[in-house]
C-alpha cells in the first residue's frame, strides 16, 4: 500500500501531461471519413472567409493547405482570431483539437469538427500587393496606341 502511495504523484504526473499529436488532414479525414467518425481529432490550418456568428457559436472555415472544412466553434474560443484569409489578407493559423462529424445530424448532414478548443499558431497579416512593372508598362503602351488610334481616326474624317 506504500509504495502505491510513493507512485502515485508519479502517475498523476504522467496520466495528466497533456498530449499532442500530429494533425489530421483534410484529404486524410475525407478519404477515410467513416474511420474516423465521432473521434477526437487534431486539424490544423489557415482561417479562411468570414466568421458566420450564430448565437453562442460561429462556422469558421479552415483549410489546411489542400480541402477546408467547416468548424463550429464556441464563440468564446474566437477571441485570438484577427485575420481571415481572403484577398486583402492572409488569416491566422489555428489547431483545433474537436469531434469530427462524416454526416452531422445537427447541421443538415455536412461534414464538419465540432470544436473543444482552438489554439493560435501563426498570425495573419494584411496583404501588400504592388503593381508590376511590367503590367504597368504594357497598360501605358495601350493607352498610347488607343490615343494614337483616336487621333488618326480624327485625322481621316477631317
Amino acid at each position: 500500500m506504500k509504495r502505491a502511495f510513493l507512485f502515485l504523484p508519479f502517475y498523476f504526473f504522467i496520466f495528466t501531461l497533456p498530449c499532442y499529436g500530429q494533425p489530421v488532414s483534410s484529404r486524410e479525414l475525407i478519404n477515410n471519413a467513416r474511420a474516423y467518425d465521432g473521434r477526437t481529432i487534431m486539424y490544423a490550418g489557415e482561417v479562411i472567409g468570414e466568421i458566420m456568428a450564430r448565437g453562442k457559436h460561429a462556422w469558421l472555415n479552415i483549410n489546411d493547405g489542400n480541402l477546408a472544412i467547416g468548424v463550429w466553434v464556441p464563440k468564446a474560443l474566437l477571441k485570438d482570431i484577427s485575420y481571415t484569409g481572403n484577398y486583402k489578407s492572409i488569416g491566422d493559423w489555428v489547431e483545433i483539437v474537436g469531434v469530427f462529424c462524416r454526416s452531422c445530424a445537427e447541421h443538415g448532414g455536412d461534414l464538419d469538427i465540432h470544436a473543444v478548443t482552438l489554439r493560435k499558431i501563426n498570425s495573419g497579416r494584411p496583404i501588400q500587393d504592388r503593381l508590376s512593372s511590367a503590367k504597368r508598362n504594357f497598360a501605358l503602351a495601350l493607352l498610347g496606341t488607343l490615343c494614337l488610334v483616336l487621333i488618326l481616326r480624327q485625322f481621316k474624317r477631317l
